[in-house]
């Protein structure tokens, strides 16, 4: 049974076997180089056809809402903007990656739709709070659980344990983790999202779902996460909306500067909107 110091030393150990594509670095590198436009991203993205294809479907499913169809990359660029265009090719990335890897100790497919539905959950709450930026929490909430695809590969006893000791109930989850592991799958999300260079906002917020407290400069963006991964636990475990929300403190939704009726909202618009989004990005 292999032990880790921490999450650092787990990351170290097999980050090449949860490395990206070309692309995705290439654009990684495009993106913070000023020499570069949105239409040289563009073209990048196009000589790739399948990824292109999909980031189609994405832009064009119900999430965005587009009254017009979007039929280019290049006109998703002028109409998404890059910087949103570049989150979908990290979600698209990251999906292929680990939806190729063998776990005996989760469904993959409902791991993604879970993780899926936490990120449009989030993006929802961001928009009802914070006008401009909100892609990167569709990304935080669709990456915020990869630890737990890292501990299942490569401390698979300890991670069963694990998932003995919280029977679902995945609030559970971070105590089990600290006392069988010495550390959580969000220290490892946040180690492994480092590994890929992304930037510190989206590092940071993954790193501090279970504790958005202890984030500093992106405070809001973690507490959007962490209410997300609440409302999506809970409802996975059979509590309904309204028991989670009188637990949610009128301070705590104050910060947020949400409504509990705004929240019932997202949660409605959510589950129809989700599916359309798993099956864009998920692999064909």
């Amino acid at each position: 049974m292999m032990k880790f110091a921490n999450a650092q030393a787990v990351v170290a150990e097999v980050g090449g076997l949860f490395s990206l594509p070309d692309i995705y670095f290439q654009l990684n590198e495009m993106v913070r180089d000023p020499r570069y436009s949105m239409a040289d991203m563009g073209g990048v993205i196009s000589k790739d056809p399948a990824l292109s294809a999909r980031l189609l479907r994405l832009v064009n499913s119900s999430f965005y809402g587009f009254q017009s169809r979007i039929d280019t990359i290049s006109r998703a660029v002028a109409i998404v903007g890059i910087d949103d265009l570049y989150n979908l090719v990290v979600a698209t990335c990251v999906v292929d990656r680990f939806s190729k890897i063998p776990c005996d100790l989760v469904d993959m497919t409902a791991f993604w739709m879970r993780s899926v539905h936490c990120g449009v959950v989030t993006k929802l709450l961001g928009k009802q709070c914070m006008p401009l930026n909100t892609e990167r929490l569709f990304l935080a909430g669709l990456l915020h659980d990869l630890g737990s695809l890292v501990i299942y590969q490569v401390m698979p006893e300890q991670a069963s344990q694990v998932l003995l000791s919280i029977r679902q109930d995945r609030r559970l989850l971070a105590g089990f983790e600290h006392e069988i592991i010495g550390f959580t799958h969000a220290d490892v999300a946040r180690e492994l999202l480092k590994s890929w260079a992304l930037p510190e906002s989206l590092h940071e917020v993954v790193g501090g779902v279970l504790n958005p407290e202890s984030v500093v400069t992106y405070k809001l963006d973690a507490q959007l996460l962490w209410l997300a991964a609440r409302l999506i636990d809970d409802r996975e475990f059979g509590r309904p909306i309204e028991q989670t929300l009188v637990e949610i403190s009128d301070q705590t939704l104050a910060l947020m500067r949400l409504s509990r009726e705004q929240i019932e909202q997202v949660m409605q618009q959510a589950a129809v909107e989700f599916l359309d989004v798993f099956e864009q990005l998920l692999p064909r």
